[in-house]
Formats: structure tokens, sequence, C-alpha cells
């Protein structure tokens, strides 16, 4: 019996931002892989590949480009800006055997195989950034030359991260604007509430403790009761009491309105990404 759940495969990544730390901790950490089959490079900052080698106990190779090259998987965890110009350099050198994972907002499989001579076989994902505490929220989608152990290894992969649900490839720009973006829009309320918690009376500490272990309550009776979030705000919510007036307040200030659209916008933002012609019409 291995120590790891894929004991030799080697994974490359190409990108060394948040989302690629997120994964090798996420891998290490499950003991997915050896953390010596991981490899990583970026365009200029030497120092941050060190960083991850030092953090990890990932092992730097002479030319780290030929250890991507030999990886089984082959991560694209870059900006979307740059994905044009990184596909034109790597995407001949990808092989029909490699499993290309792509973590590139509003790029497609379609696009990313159209860089490749080969057929290669690309999986195109969306993590967030709860990636880094495994608690990623992760959409998977295949493109055409993908066959069922890709599809099982990148799955296995990226749930050593987090939940992974399969989506149509062309819901994954709302799969962004949602989830990959979701993190931020909670962090955003949190901060506002911290503030009013202030405002009321609290030492700003206390309020965070508070809203913090808030959140984490209201989540788990999500998961644990399995109702609506309609059914558990009206079960908590009394005509004439204090979150009744709480309430009133967000909806005199059209909070449900404000969330739709910073999806809808973010949503659009993907879709511009890979599709600077597209835009949604629709408003809520």
């Amino acid at each position: 019996m291995t120590d790891h759940i894929f004991e030799h495969l080697r994974v490359g990544f190409i990108g060394a931002g948040s989302i690629t730390e997120a994964m090798i901790a996420g891998l290490t950490r499950g003991r997915v892989i050896p953390s010596c089959n991981i490899s990583v490079v970026n365009r200029s900052n030497c120092a941050r590949l060190q960083e991850l080698a030092d953090r990890y106990q990932l092992t730097r190779h002479s030319h780290d480009e030929q250890a991507i090259l030999e990886s089984d998987v082959i991560v694209l965890a870059i900006k979307p800006k740059v994905a044009s110009q990184v596909l034109q350099v790597w995407g001949p050198k990808f092989r029909e055997n490699q499993l290309i994972l792509s973590v590139i907002a509003g790029v497609s499989t379609n696009q990313i195989e159209a860089a490749c001579p080969q057929k290669v076989a690309v999986v195109r994902t969306m993590p967030n950034t709860s990636a880094a505490v495994g608690r990623s929220a992760t959409a998977i989608c295949k493109g055409q030359h993908v066959k069922e152990y890709n599809f099982a290894t990148a799955k296995t992969i990226l749930e050593s991260i987090g939940i992974v649900l399969e989506v149509q490839e062309s819901q994954m720009d709302a799969v962004t604007g949602l989830a990959g973006s979701g993190p931020a829009y909670f962090y955003y309320m949190v901060e506002a509430m911290q503030k009013a918690g202030v405002y009321v009376g609290l030492e700003s500490d206390i309020a965070r403790q508070f809203i913090i272990q808030t959140c984490i309550g209201a989540a788990e009776m999500l998961i644990h009761t399995g109702k609506e979030p309609s059914r558990l705000r009206e079960e908590v919510t009394s005509e004439g009491g204090t979150t009744f007036a709480g309430l009133k307040a967000l909806k005199k200030f059209y909070f449900e309105e404000a969330i739709c659209e910073a999806i809808l916008k973010a949503t659009e933002r993907s879709q511009e990404l890979g599709k600077p012609t597209s835009h949604l019409s629709s408003r809520c």
C-alpha cells in the first residue's frame, strides 16, 4: 500500500500565485501527491519559486521548464491577460498523454485545445481562494479529448482543496461570478458588519469574533438542516422583532438587488476575458 493516492504522478504548475499555493498545500496536506513530484514555473519571480519550494519541500530542478514538460498533469494557473502569450509558448510542447488542468478565468477548453497541435486532454476548472484552507467550491468541466481516467484524476486533485461539482462549460462564467468571486462578497459583508458593530458600541475584535462565528453557524445550519435559506430566515424572524427591523433596513437599501448585480457584473467580466463582445443584458 502506497503512502499517497498518486505515488508516481507528476504535477507541474505554470504560474505561482495564490491558487497554485492553495493547490500545492491541499495536495501535500492530503497526501495526494508526494511533494517531490510537484514542479512550479513562473515568468520572472524566482524568489517566489524558492519560497514555495521551502514551504512545501518541493524539489527545485536545474531546468524547471523541462520538469514541467515531463509532468503527467500540467496546471495552467495564470492570469487571463497573459493566457494567449503563455499558450503560444507552451501549447505546442504539450503531449497527447498529458492532462492539462486550467484554472484560467474566461478561457475555454476550445481555446486551449486550439493552441495545442496534439489532442491533449483539457479540463477547465474554477476554484476559489478558500482552497487555501481546503474549503473551495470548485466547478469542473471537460474538453473534447478528456477520457474518464483523466477526469477522475482531475477530480481527485481538486477534491484536495474542497468540494468539486461538474457543470456545463457554458455555465463556467456564471460559476466564476458566483463562487469564484464569492469569498470577496462575504469578506465585504463581514467588513461592513464589523464597522457597524463598532458603531453600535462593540470593540472591533469582539465584533469580528461574533460575526465570524455567526457566519460559520449559519453555514452549518444550511448544511445540516437541508432547509432553504428563505425558510431558515423566516424561522428566526418575528414580526416586529429585532431581526425583522434589520431585514427591513436591508430591503430598504436594495440588498438583494445589489448582490444580484454584483454576480451579474462578475459573470460579464468573466465572459469578457474570453469573449470580449459577450455581455448579459438581463437584470434581476
